[in-house]
C-alpha cells in the first residue's frame, strides 16, 4: 500500500492539494513532482482533464508560495507525464466551431502534439521548473521522447541543478 500522508502542501485556492511526490529538508520544500498518465480510449476528455490538473496544482501552489505560506526557498515544481502512444493519440483531431476562433497552432495536431505544446507552454510560463513528456505503449514499451526540450535528459538535468542550488545554499546543511 503506497504511502498517502505527508504529500499535502498548502494551497491558495484550496487549504491543500496532495501531490505525487514531496521531498522537503527541514522548513524547504526541496521539489514537489506531479506523475501522470494519460491513456485511451477517450484521449478527448482524458487530455482535458489532465490539462485542467496540471494547470490547477501548480498555479495553486506557486500563488501560495507568493503568500509565503512555503518557509526557506521558493518551492521547485516538476511534473512528469506519459501518454498512451496509440491512433486515437497520434491522429490529428478536429476542432470544434467555437463562440470564438482557436489559435491556429492547434489545428491540425493530435492529442500528442497537442500535449506536447502544452508542455512547453507550461515552462514558458514558469509554471513548473521541469517537465518530462513522453509516449509509450504495451506493445512497444519504450519510451518516445516526443521533444528534445520535454526529454529526461533535460529534466534530471534541472533536479541535479536543483539539488546543486540548494547545497551551495547548505541545504542540507553539512555536519
Amino acid at each position: 500500500m503506497a504511502k498517502k500522508h505527508g504529500l499535502e502542501l498548502p494551497g491558495y485556492y484550496r487549504p491543500q492539494k496532495q501531490w505525487d511526490l514531496v521531498i522537503s529538508h527541514g522548513t524547504t520544500l526541496v521539489a514537489a513532482f506531479e506523475l501522470k498518465a494519460l491513456g485511451g480510449p477517450s484521449f478527448g476528455n482524458n487530455y482535458n482533464n489532465r490539462v485542467e490538473e496540471a494547470l490547477g496544482s501548480a498555479v495553486d501552489l506557486r500563488r501560495a508560495a507568493l503568500a509565503d505560506l512555503f518557509p526557506g526557498e521558493k518551492p521547485w515544481l516538476g511534473y512528469f507525464f506519459i501518454m498512451e502512444d496509440a491512433p486515437g493519440s497520434r491522429t490529428p483531431v478536429r476542432l470544434k466551431r467555437g463562440a470564438s476562433p482557436v489559435e491556429e497552432i492547434w489545428r491540425g495536431r493530435s492529442y500528442q502534439a497537442r500535449f506536447a505544446l502544452f508542455c512547453e507552454r507550461l515552462m514558458a510560463e514558469g509554471l513548473y521548473d521541469a517537465v518530462c513528456y513522453i509516449t509509450s505503449s504495451a506493445p512497444d514499451p519504450h519510451p518516445i521522447e516526443l521533444v528534445e526540450s520535454l526529454d529526461w535528459k533535460h529534466f534530471s538535468a534541472a533536479i541535479t541543478a536543483r539539488i546543486t542550488y540548494l547545497r551551495e545554499l547548505g541545504i542540507p546543511a553539512s555536519t
